[in-house]
């Protein structure tokens, strides 16, 4: 095939030419008319080899019925974004691609660019297989964990039933009096425990598998739902801004577990007499993404607690309710999926917690 003379201004040649990314025009037809340097070099393929061949035979075979699809929309003049298929080298190895493209009616041709993302699927696929051998040893686990707490319910249950059955006014020692009151309380606190740890169980347990793209701010107004009466009566203040990094590709019950632990705990440890002020943004630096969340509550004595705020049954309020769980679960969610949560905090200067998502 004769290239089409692309009337290109030379000012825009360098840019074409020293692009790291993928850059390409291709006509109407399905030929590329120009491709810029990073394009041959990725594919192995000469210019000349890339320019004499439609498109389609470069295109991985499964991807090809699913990428026509989309040129064919596009040539109703609707440009794609973030369009992603598979590239076969000259080497035979498969390229993964992410697509911009813009078609010109005008001129019958489109204007594309490519980056190669074949690093962070791999990545991506890497940790879901990982995860996927881990799954059935995490369910073996996560049953015997739960029998176990759940059989040694009812031996408790047992021996507290007895205390009410025992007549303490034909006991005539204090000592023997005392010693019982001791083991009661003891039974009780275990069985507070194993209740505890059954919830816990439960909680992990739930659809740890299920990774897509989730979208935060989707998250956060379905938690808001769930928990208005609480946001209404605590006059709480919510701020969001997740412009930076709409979607995150994780567990979106996980995702959820973040936003409703720590939202919850904004509002019952806001300070006396103020009402909570909570703000939520994203960032990505350096292709991490984060999930910021601050308030302006009690805050943490960092210096004296702040090693054990992600441990379980931690608590360093003792007028609030609570088991101690909400942190720890977080911090078990996130970190089973490859990321992580930290935080910033002065006695009553709020809190700041940073999510960090896996790339």
């Amino acid at each position: 095939m004769v290239s089409k003379s692309l009337g290109m201004k030379a000012k825009f040649k360098p840019f074409f030419e020293s692009s790291v990314d993928m850059l390409c025009i291709a006509d109407y037809a399905g030929y590329f008319v120009d491709v810029n340097p990073a394009f041959v070099n990725l594919l192995g393929y000469t210019k000349e080899e890339l320019l004499s061949k439609k498109i389609n035979e470069f295109i991985f075979e499964r991807d090809k019925k699913g990428t026509q699809q989309v040129r064919n929309e596009m040539l109703k003049n609707a440009p794609i974004i973030n369009f992603q298929n598979r590239y076969v080298n000259k080497s035979g190895d498969i390229i993964w691609l992410s697509w911009s493209a813009v078609p010109v009616e005008e001129e019958k041709l489109v204007y594309a660019i490519a980056k190669d993302i074949t690093h962070e699927v791999h990545l991506r696929n890497q940790r879901i297989h990982e995860f996927s051998k881990l799954k059935n040893i995490n369910e073996d686990l996560f049953r015997v964990n739960y029998t176990t707490s759940h059989d040694l319910r009812a031996p408790i249950n047992n021996m507290l039933s007895l205390f009410k059955l025992l007549d303490y006014g034909h006991i005539n020692d204090e000592d023997t009096i005392e010693l019982l009151d001791y083991i009661k309380k003891s039974a009780q606190g275990l069985k507070g425990s194993l209740e505890t740890y059954l919830d816990l169980i439960q909680t992990v347990g739930k659809k740890s598998d299920d990774l897509k793209e989730v979208y935060f701010e989707k998250i956060l107004s379905k938690v808001l739902k769930n928990i208005g009466s609480l946001m209404t009566s605590s006059q709480t203040r919510m701020e969001y801004d997740f412009s930076s990094c709409e979607s995150i590709y994780f567990n979106e019950v996980f995702i959820e577990s973040v936003f409703l632990n720590l939202i919850t705990n904004s509002v019952k440890y806001a300070r006396p007499g103020i009402a909570p002020v909570i703000n939520i943004t994203t960032s990505v630096k350096e292709g991490e993404k984060q999930l910021i969340f601050s308030d302006e509550g009690q805050g943490f004595d960092m210096e004296k607690n702040g090693h054990k705020i992600f441990m379980l049954n931690e608590r360093f309020d003792d007028r609030q309710e609570g088991k101690g769980i909400g942190l720890y679960l977080v911090h078990n969610q996130l970190k089973s999926l490859g990321g992580s949560i930290a935080v910033e905090s002065e006695p009553n200067k709020g809190a700041t917690f940073y999510v960090r998502f896996p790339n």
